[in-house]
């Protein structure tokens, strides 16, 4: 599938990395620029389906970037991040023909259904992520919102089916707790440190059977599903525990500041 590509802007090498993370899992093609004379020179040569780029940044800001790509006639969304509170800051940037703006701190749950939202208007949104996820004997239909074990259908709960979802769309990788606690629920490590440690239980013991057991967990980092059989040496049966590293997808912390 060819998905869309976004161009992450930010002079910060975390946020850059968060959102690069972020919206990689959520299916689309990311590149990076550290300021808004990259960002020009990007768009030039290689084109994107959207720019998200902060205001504040060396060289050239936001609004100059935002400014420059209009007057030469690129009409690619933007989405701008913002650290200012002020209202004319926010109707600045729409005036200059911004999409939409995100203000910091943010949650990547909001910002993404942004993106998506901008990418549907704009008519760039090749599908989004896959109606079916399938891995090892679990099926996902994103449609009709079911899952099923071994052809037959699993109940979950909304917040079950989410959680599931998001570590399907990234089989065999590491997903930090902070970046699904805030793609999830909301909000970061500190406040709910064990709510995903209580789902991802509830999801084993509807999912795992006698033959699959491939919700892991990657001790120090978090959890990752997977279509191997059984738990791998040295993990508990009943908890998919890993001793050894996975591949880690969301290094950042799931929360911008």
């Amino acid at each position: 599938m060819n998905m869309a590509k976004i161009l992450v802007v930010d002079d910060e090498a975390g946020i850059r990395e968060m959102l690069t993370d972020a919206l990689g899992l959520a299916g689309f093609q990311v590149t990076v620029a550290v300021d808004g004379f990259d960002a020009v020179r990007q768009v030039r040569e290689d084109g994107a389906d959207l720019i998200i780029a902060d205001i504040n940044m060396p060289r050239m800001d936001g609004y100059e970037l935002l400014e420059k790509l209009r007057s030469q006639g690129n009409d690619t969304p933007i989405l701008m991040l913002t650290a200012r509170q002020e209202r004319g800051d926010v109707t600045r940037g729409l005036k200059l023909g911004a999409d939409d703006y995100v203000t910091k701190p943010f949650g990547l749950e909001e910002l993404i259904l942004r993106v998506n939202a901008i990418l549907r208007r704009s008519g760039k949104l090749d599908g989004g992520a896959a109606a079916h996820l399938t891995v090892g004997p679990l099926v996902l239909d994103d449609g009709s919102h079911e899952v099923s074990l071994d052809g037959a259908l699993v109940e979950l709960s909304p917040t079950e089916f989410k959680l599931l979802r998001y570590l399907m769309s990234q089989p065999r990788k590491a997903i930090r707790k902070e970046v699904l606690l805030d793609a999830i629920w909301g909000y970061g490590f500190a406040t709910g440190a064990t709510v995903v440690d209580t789902y991802i239980s509830y999801l084993r013991k509807k999912l795992h059977t006698d033959s699959w057991q491939g919700i892991r967990t990657i001790r120090g980092i978090g959890f990752m599903i997977t279509d191997d059989a059984g738990p791998a040496s040295g993990g508990a049966a009943g908890n998919g525990g890993v001793a050894g590293s996975g591949s880690a997808s969301g290094g950042a912390s799931g929360r911008a500041k």
